[in-house]
């Protein structure tokens, strides 16, 4: 006789280590994004970049969907694991429900939604953080760059 499926996860926290900020500088790295781009992919950064400021771009930089790229509108974004996520992440060492981006008036907001192995920008652990064009934001084993216009002011 078969031994019923358990239907509880099994999840445990993972220190994954930090890794240096890529790149010499938040500018420099969208540029070089920019300069290996295709004409295709170069139009949609540079509509980000010059736009009004009303929508963002996530950029996967490193990890198993390193290339893929997510719009962030006004409605904002939630980032996990679970596959109703804006931007879904495959892997166990991100929560299903691990974050979120929400616009609140000219700026977008990230939020870790009490992930159990946490969220990181440029390599400092955060729950709460204003994003800033070429923030580098680590979600388990995935590194995306949040690529915003350059209207609302970079670092």
């Amino acid at each position: 006789m078969e031994k019923a499926e358990d239907s509880r996860e099994l999840t445990s926290t993972l220190h994954l280590g930090l890794r240096s900020v890529v790149g010499d500088s938040p500018a420099e790295l969208i540029k070089d994004l920019i300069s290996q781009a295709d004409r295709e992919e170069k139009a949609v950064f540079e509509s980000v970049i010059n736009g009004d400021g009303n929508s963002a771009m996530i950029f996967i930089h490193r990890g198993a969907q390193k290339g893929a790229r997510f719009l962030i509108t006004a409605e904002g974004a939630t980032v996990g694991r679970s596959t109703e996520s804006s931007i879904f992440l495959d892997d166990v060492t991100v929560s299903r429900k691990h974050a979120s981006i929400e616009k609140i008036g000219t700026q977008f907001h990230f939020r870790d939604n009490a992930s159990l192995n946490g969220s990181y920008i440029n390599n400092e652990s955060v729950s709460e953080k204003v994003l800033v064009s070429g923030d580098e934001i680590q979600i388990g084993k995935f590194h995306l760059l949040f690529i915003g216009s350059s209207h609302i002011g970079e670092k």
